[in-house]
């Protein structure tokens, strides 16, 4: 699927929190990768100029969240300003600037082949790239072998946002979509609706500034937190 046709189909979500150093070359990178997409910066309330350094872009749009509502309030944000505005498709790529831009052409030519609600970005799948710590990375084996035994399915990579949707997937998640460490429990949400998720590899690249959220202190947290909610996401039986 070439870039032309997506012109005015697709949109790219940027969550920001604190990313004013990151921003303004986030933005220019998927200008210059990706010019047919719309870009949206979702700004979770920062404490620095992320909003202000979003603005000087031309042609972008920029909301600002009156209150933090984490990762999952940003991208919920994104969801339904794409599924309120009739995007067809939506890419995540987060402020930190991990996320390659040109990279997207390989989520939505995986999403053309496979038919696929939702494609994942992996940094795990028959590709050399930044693989974040070993604790992390132990979390992603954990997740694995999670997805294996509930939903039959091998997800390699299930804490990577860089990820694209469909009309389907926005659409549902729009309603419903995890709070907190969102991106695990989206997949069980979007298998339990029926809908596909497959994934394909992608480059990753380290931050330049800042750091993570998910420092090592908090990391087995994070871990119980999400098993967790997975568990109660594949039990639940109405949303």
């Amino acid at each position: 699927m070439g870039q032309d046709r997506v012109q005015g189909k697709a949109l790219i979500v940027i969550p920001a929190f604190n990313e004013q150093h990151n921003i303004l070359k986030v933005i220019g990178d998927i200008r210059e990768s990706l010019p047919d997409f719309d870009i949206l910066v979702i700004n979770d309330c920062s404490h620095d100029a992320t909003s202000a350094y979003a603005r000087k872009a031309d042609g972008i749009k920029v909301i600002d969240l009156p209150y933090n509502l984490g990762i999952g309030g940003a991208v919920q944000t994104g969801f339904k300003y794409a599924h309120a505005r009739g995007y067809e498709y939506m890419v995540q790529i987060d402020g930190d600037g991990q996320h390659l831009p040109r990279e997207v052409v390989k989520l939505l030519g995986a999403m053309e082949r496979s038919g696929s609600d939702m494609v994942i970005g992996s940094r795990f799948l028959d590709i050399q790239s930044f693989r974040t710590t070993w604790l992390r990375r132990f979390g992603i084996k954990v997740f694995y072998v999670l997805f294996r035994l509930l939903i039959k399915t091998k997800v390699t990579d299930s804490t990577s946002g860089f990820r694209i949707y469909n009309s389907k997937s926005i659409e549902l998640l729009s309603r419903h979509y995890p709070d907190d460490y969102p991106e695990p429990d989206a997949i069980i949400l979007l298998k339990k609706h029926g809908l596909s998720i497959c994934e394909v590899g992608v480059e990753m690249r380290e931050r330049e500034h800042g750091s993570s959220s998910i420092t090592p202190i908090k990391s087995p947290y994070y871990m119980a937190k999400v098993i967790l909610s997975i568990l109660f996401s594949y039990t639940r039986t109405r949303w």
